[in-house]
């Protein structure tokens, strides 16, 4: 019998955090975002303070990884509100999902680079 494939949760990539929650803030993300995964790698933007899937170039914000969607939302046409991890978290790179123009390694570890910043170690393998 064949498994079934679920989509990502929390404990595919979120490894560990601060204690009582202080890794995670709410945030909103951006209408227009689409239907977006837990582990999704998101920036923001400067304009609105809303986040959006991190790209590998825009001069909008978006172009900074700075945070993780814990619970998928769907921001297909509405702003939705969100949990995040902000800071204080280790992450693995499996379970990350990136944005469609971050399409290869030298993309991924910029952006590795930059929650690296935010306070978000990501880590290789599980």
């Amino acid at each position: 019998m064949p498994l079934l494939e679920t989509a990502p949760v929390a404990s595919d990539w979120l490894k560990s955090e601060a204690e009582n929650y202080r890794s995670r803030d709410t945030a909103i993300v951006a209408a227009g975002a689409g239907k977006l995964k837990s582990g999704h790698v998101l920036g923001r933007l400067t304009a609105s303070g809303k986040f959006v899937p991190a790209t590998a170039a825009s001069s909008d914000g978006a172009q900074t990884a700075v945070a993780i969607l814990v619970f998928p939302v769907d921001a297909s046409s509405a702003d939705q509100r969100a949990v995040i991890v902000a800071r204080e978290a280790t992450a693995s790179h499996n379970g990350l999902v990136w944005g469609p123009t971050i399409t290869d390694a030298a993309k991924r570890a910029a952006a590795i680079s930059q929650l690296r910043a935010a306070g978000i170690l990501v880590r290789e393998g599980a």
